[in-house]
Protein backbone atom coordinates (compact mmCIF):
# COMPACT_ATOMS: atom_id res chain seq x y z
CA UNK A 1 0.00 0.00 0.00
CA UNK A 2 1.30 3.40 -1.09
CA UNK A 3 2.19 5.48 2.32
CA UNK A 4 -0.34 8.26 1.99
CA UNK A 5 -0.30 9.36 5.30
CA UNK A 6 3.52 10.08 4.86
CA UNK A 7 2.94 11.65 1.52
CA UNK A 8 0.42 14.18 3.11
CA UNK A 9 2.98 14.67 6.12
CA UNK A 10 5.74 15.54 3.40
CA UNK A 11 3.69 17.87 1.41
CA UNK A 12 2.98 19.86 4.26
CA UNK A 13 6.11 19.99 5.66
CA UNK A 14 7.53 20.94 2.56
CA UNK A 15 4.90 24.11 2.48
CA UNK A 16 6.27 25.26 5.76
CA UNK A 17 9.78 24.55 5.16
CA UNK A 18 12.20 27.30 3.12
CA UNK A 19 12.77 27.10 -0.04
CA UNK A 20 15.19 25.74 -2.43
CA UNK A 21 17.43 25.87 -5.37
CA UNK A 22 16.48 23.00 -7.75
CA UNK A 23 19.83 22.15 -7.44
CA UNK A 24 20.44 22.22 -3.61
CA UNK A 25 20.50 19.25 -1.21
CA UNK A 26 16.71 18.46 0.81
CA UNK A 27 16.43 16.56 3.27
CA UNK A 28 13.64 15.01 5.57
CA UNK A 29 12.96 12.25 8.11
CA UNK A 30 11.49 9.70 8.87
CA UNK A 31 11.07 6.33 11.09
CA UNK A 32 11.10 2.80 9.89
CA UNK A 33 7.23 1.35 10.88
CA UNK A 34 6.84 -2.12 11.00
CA UNK A 35 4.84 -1.92 7.62
CA UNK A 36 8.07 -1.10 6.18
CA UNK A 37 9.79 -4.59 6.99
CA UNK A 38 9.96 -7.40 4.85
CA UNK A 39 9.98 -11.53 6.21
CA UNK A 40 13.52 -10.76 7.07
CA UNK A 41 12.69 -7.89 9.16
CA UNK A 42 14.29 -5.06 7.65
CA UNK A 43 12.98 -2.58 5.74
CA UNK A 44 12.00 -3.80 2.02
CA UNK A 45 13.53 -2.86 -0.92
CA UNK A 46 10.15 -1.94 -2.70
CA UNK A 47 9.43 0.36 0.17
CA UNK A 48 12.72 2.14 -0.09
CA UNK A 49 12.11 2.95 -3.59
CA UNK A 50 8.76 4.22 -2.85
CA UNK A 51 9.82 6.28 0.13
CA UNK A 52 12.71 7.79 -2.37
CA UNK A 53 9.31 9.37 -4.40
CA UNK A 54 8.84 11.06 -0.81
CA UNK A 55 12.28 12.91 -1.14
CA UNK A 56 11.55 14.21 -4.69
CA UNK A 57 8.00 15.39 -3.80
CA UNK A 58 10.10 17.24 -0.67
CA UNK A 59 12.87 18.75 -3.28
CA UNK A 60 9.74 19.23 -6.65
CA UNK A 61 7.61 21.60 -3.42
CA UNK A 62 10.58 23.50 -2.10
CA UNK A 63 11.86 24.21 -5.81
CA UNK A 64 9.15 25.30 -7.37
CA UNK A 65 8.77 22.21 -9.81
CA UNK A 66 5.44 21.07 -8.56
CA UNK A 67 4.11 24.41 -9.28
CA UNK A 68 5.19 24.75 -12.99
CA UNK A 69 4.02 20.90 -13.25
CA UNK A 70 0.39 21.72 -11.88
CA UNK A 71 0.34 25.30 -13.81
CA UNK A 72 1.36 23.33 -17.30
CA UNK A 73 -0.50 20.39 -16.57
CA UNK A 74 3.18 18.02 -16.63
CA UNK A 75 3.79 15.00 -14.82
CA UNK A 76 7.39 13.68 -13.41
CA UNK A 77 7.83 10.07 -14.29
CA UNK A 78 11.17 8.09 -13.46
CA UNK A 79 13.04 6.59 -16.21
CA UNK A 80 15.27 4.37 -14.78
CA UNK A 81 17.33 4.15 -11.74
CA UNK A 82 20.35 2.17 -10.46
CA UNK A 83 19.94 1.40 -6.60
CA UNK A 84 22.56 0.43 -3.69
CA UNK A 85 21.92 -1.34 -0.78
CA UNK A 86 24.50 -1.31 1.65
CA UNK A 87 22.92 -1.53 5.35
CA UNK A 88 19.72 -2.90 6.88
CA UNK A 89 17.25 -0.33 7.93
CA UNK A 90 15.43 -1.99 10.83
CA UNK A 91 12.31 -1.19 12.72
CA UNK A 92 11.83 2.30 14.31
CA UNK A 93 15.43 3.37 12.89
CA UNK A 94 15.40 6.91 12.34
CA UNK A 95 16.34 7.60 8.70
CA UNK A 96 16.87 10.75 7.24
CA UNK A 97 17.01 11.02 3.17
CA UNK A 98 19.41 13.28 1.10
CA UNK A 99 18.14 14.20 -2.27
CA UNK A 100 19.18 16.71 -4.79
CA UNK A 101 19.08 16.78 -8.38
CA UNK A 102 22.78 16.48 -9.75
CA UNK A 103 22.25 17.88 -13.65
CA UNK A 104 20.40 17.52 -16.48
CA UNK A 105 21.01 16.75 -20.26
CA UNK A 106 18.78 17.91 -23.59
CA UNK A 107 15.86 14.58 -22.31
CA UNK A 108 16.29 13.62 -18.66
CA UNK A 109 16.98 15.00 -14.93
CA UNK A 110 19.31 13.28 -12.87
CA UNK A 111 18.57 13.12 -9.06
CA UNK A 112 20.56 11.32 -6.62
CA UNK A 113 19.31 10.36 -3.39
CA UNK A 114 20.34 8.54 0.16
CA UNK A 115 19.06 7.19 3.05
CA UNK A 116 21.58 7.59 6.37
CA UNK A 117 20.61 5.78 9.68
CA UNK A 118 23.46 6.84 12.66
CA UNK A 119 25.58 9.05 10.41
CA UNK A 120 25.85 5.60 8.26
CA UNK A 121 24.51 5.25 4.53
CA UNK A 122 21.89 2.48 4.17
CA UNK A 123 21.12 3.25 0.48
CA UNK A 124 21.57 5.36 -2.32
CA UNK A 125 19.78 6.05 -5.58
CA UNK A 126 20.29 7.91 -8.92
CA UNK A 127 17.24 8.58 -10.92
CA UNK A 128 16.84 9.30 -14.59
CA UNK A 129 12.68 11.23 -14.40
CA UNK A 130 11.27 13.43 -17.14
CA UNK A 131 8.62 15.87 -17.18
CA UNK A 132 5.74 14.27 -19.43
CA UNK A 133 2.65 16.89 -21.21
CA UNK A 134 0.03 15.23 -23.51
CA UNK A 135 2.58 15.98 -26.23
CA UNK A 136 5.50 13.99 -25.28
CA UNK A 137 8.52 14.64 -23.29
CA UNK A 138 9.40 17.97 -22.31
CA UNK A 139 12.79 19.50 -22.52
CA UNK A 140 14.38 20.08 -18.99
CA UNK A 141 15.31 23.76 -20.32
CA UNK A 142 11.95 23.83 -20.86
CA UNK A 143 11.18 23.07 -17.67
CA UNK A 144 13.56 25.60 -15.83
CA UNK A 145 12.44 28.23 -17.90
CA UNK A 146 8.46 27.09 -16.56
CA UNK A 147 10.25 27.16 -12.70
CA UNK A 148 12.06 30.93 -12.87
CA UNK A 149 15.26 29.08 -12.30
CA UNK A 150 18.38 29.40 -13.82
CA UNK A 151 20.11 27.02 -16.70
CA UNK A 152 22.50 24.59 -14.84
CA UNK A 153 25.96 25.33 -16.10
CA UNK A 154 27.96 22.75 -14.18
CA UNK A 155 29.23 19.11 -15.12
CA UNK A 156 27.41 16.54 -13.74
CA UNK A 157 29.64 13.85 -11.83
CA UNK A 158 31.70 11.58 -13.93
CA UNK A 159 29.78 8.60 -12.40
CA UNK A 160 26.51 9.86 -13.41
CA UNK A 161 27.84 9.93 -17.16
CA UNK A 162 29.22 7.01 -17.55
CA UNK A 163 26.02 5.28 -15.82
CA UNK A 164 24.07 7.33 -18.81
CA UNK A 165 26.88 6.26 -21.36
CA UNK A 166 26.43 2.22 -20.13
CA UNK A 167 22.28 2.72 -20.34
CA UNK A 168 22.89 3.75 -24.24
CA UNK A 169 24.69 0.22 -24.47
CA UNK A 170 21.88 -1.61 -22.47
CA UNK A 171 19.17 -3.18 -25.32
CA UNK A 172 15.95 -1.95 -25.12
CA UNK A 173 13.27 -3.98 -25.21
CA UNK A 174 14.86 -6.64 -23.24
CA UNK A 175 16.15 -10.00 -23.96
CA UNK A 176 13.18 -12.59 -23.40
Amino acid sequence: MYPIIRLIKTTFLAKKKSKLDYLASGRIAFRCRPWDLDMFNEMNNGRVLTLYDLGRMDLGLRCGLMSALAKHKWALVVAGSSVRYRKRIKAFDKITMHSQCVGYDDKWIYLVQSMWVGGEACSSVLIRAGITSKQGLVTPDKMIEAMGAQPFDGDMPDWVNEWIDSEQHRPWPPHK
